[in-house]
């Protein structure tokens, strides 16, 4: 079962609470601007890394490939802080503020697994 909540940014939160293990599973809605910075960013890390592919292909230095690896990889990670960032600034707020603690476990979880 499903309900939503405004949260205090304006915007309409979804969750739906699993009966059988009460698990709360958010559904938050993004801003189109919100969603398309994180596409754009994803899209011109996957083009680096198909240039970075060819470079490969092509013999070229390997020190030359590892400082474009490294400028994806830092590209990836500036990616994962703007999906945090959108994180708390929405859900984990109204999570918060709703009292359902379970989803500051759940991005304790997250974060641990991306910074590895």
């Amino acid at each position: 079962m499903g309900h939503s909540h405004i949260g205090p940014d304006g915007k309409e939160y979804y969750h739906e609470h699993d009966e059988s293990s009460g698990a709360i599973h958010h559904k938050h809605v993004h801003t189109p601007e919100e969603n398309k910075a994180v596409l754009n960013r994803l899209s011109r890390a996957i083009g680096h890394l198909e240039s970075i592919k060819k470079m490969v292909e092509d013999g070229r230095d390997c020190s030359e490939v590892l400082i474009q690896l490294s400028a994806v990889k830092s590209a990836i990670n500036n990616t994962g802080k703007l999906v945090l960032k959108n994180h708390i600034d929405h859900c984990l707020v109204e999570a918060v503020q709703s009292g359902e603690w379970e989803i500051v476990d759940e991005l304790t979880d997250a974060i641990d697994k991306f910074v590895k």
